[in-house]
């Protein structure tokens, strides 16, 4: 620089002072190019290819250099005024904290993409606490580059701002609260990256794809995507179908309503015919030999046989389903409840609920095995002399018009 100021000292002060800042500007282009298009494409095959996170890092902290030059170059420009030099300092000194504070958080998330690679990141992602972190950071850059701009002391910043606490604590509420929110859900291990949850309050129903600091995304079934705020998941309750993932069995839970009017006692022909299914032999036999022994114990050879015990349709007609349930493949069986049970009979009928688990938990397949498994009851239930109960249609009363002609 000094070399050529002397070779130019005959210009104009102004016109020095041009030349002089050219080439400050120059030198500091120039080495700027080095860095980011020379420098960093020698190392580019050392650093991850999967992410470009590394190299946008890199770049802010090869910025640097080039911001130095200029802050210690800029001296050295003849001429200038002292409050020109002092602004470009300034600046300079302020842009390469703010470039130092974007590498610190660009090698932060980084080092959340490394884990997030790793098995346990679904159940215990770091994503929110790498957020705090860079917030920290940030907020420290910003004082500090504001201590640099007014050439005052950060710490005589930080002593203002103890007036501002009742400020700061309003502004960054959600904050604080996604925080603790964020440390209770990972800590407790409420919800993980994967997992289907339901949260009718905010209209979610689908699986999380992402857990950050003031947010967790839901994508719903229907391919929308539902965002909650960190701490609604801790101040509200929803659901988490991760238990049922990991059991491998997922519930069925629905009732046949049958029509009460239907519901009788077999007699013995009827009973004889319903040997025919194979999955009833071993409950008739039991059955039969029960009534029978309870009859011939209870009962005196002229009682009335409305006080004897038989067989009813209903009480068949669910031993079959239990029977039908346990031999069915696709039904789950160790380790898994496995019932028919009535449920209390209303104006629509008595309801049969059948409760049980698939092998599966893949929802395609589950719905196809549950519907098969009522396909089946409901073509059977005739057989038992039972009907499905059902609401009156127009056609029924026009067929009912017909024959009343």
């Amino acid at each position: 620089m000094q070399r050529l100021l002397d070779d130019y000292s005959g210009l104009p002060l102004w016109l020095q002072s041009l030349i002089a800042l050219c080439a400050l500007a120059m030198a500091a282009l120039t080495v700027n190019w080095l860095l980011k298009k020379v420098l960093l494409r020698i190392a580019a095959p050392y650093l991850d290819a999967r992410s470009d996170t590394v190299d946008r890092s890199a770049a802010w902290l090869t910025t640097v250099i080039p911001l130095l030059l200029v802050s210690r170059g800029i001296g050295l420009v003849p001429h200038l005024p002292e409050e020109v030099v002092n602004v470009t300092v300034n600046i300079a000194r302020t842009m390469i904290v703010l470039s130092i504070a974007m590498a610190i958080g660009g090698a932060l998330d980084y080092a959340n993409e490394l884990y997030s690679r790793r098995p346990e990141s679904r159940s215990r992602p770091i994503k929110g606490y790498v957020q705090v972190v860079k917030i920290a950071i940030y907020f420290g850059a910003a004082i500090l580059m504001i201590a640099v701009l007014i050439e005052q002391s950060p710490l005589l910043l930080l002593s203002g701002l103890g007036a501002m606490a009742a400020v700061l604590m309003l502004v960054f509420k959600d904050t604080i609260l996604s925080l603790v929110a964020s440390v209770q859900l990972s800590s407790n291990d409420m919800l993980r990256v994967g997992d289907w949850i339901e949260m009718p309050g905010m209209n979610a129903d689908g699986d999380v794809v992402d857990i950050a600091l003031h947010t967790v995304k839901i994508r719903n079934f229907d391919k929308t995507i539902t965002t909650i705020p960190t701490h609604r998941l801790i101040a509200d309750s929803f659901r988490n179908w991760r238990g049922m993932s990991e059991s491998g069995g997922r519930r069925i839970k629905r009732a046949l309503v049958v029509d009460q009017n239907s519901i009788r006692f077999l007699d013995d022909k009827e009973t004889d015919d319903l040997k025919r299914f194979r999955l009833l032999d071993d409950y008739l036999a039991r059955k039969q030999e029960e009534i029978a022994e309870w009859n011939r114990h209870e009962l005196s050879s002229d009682c009335d046989t409305i006080n004897a015990r038989r067989i009813t349709n209903i009480g068949t007609l669910r031993a079959y389903v239990i029977a039908y349930l346990k031999s069915h493949p696709r039904i789950a069986g160790a380790g898994f409840t496995l019932m028919v049970r009535q449920l209390p009979p209303g104006p629509q009928g008595l309801p049969l609920e059948i409760y049980c688990f698939t092998d599966t938990v893949e929802w395609p397949q589950y719905e196809a095995i549950q519907a098969d498994i009522f396909d089946h009851m409901l073509a059977i239930l005739p057989e038992f002399g039972l009907r499905i109960f059902q609401h009156p249609s127009g056609q029924d009363f026009a067929q009912l018009a017909i024959r009343a002609e």
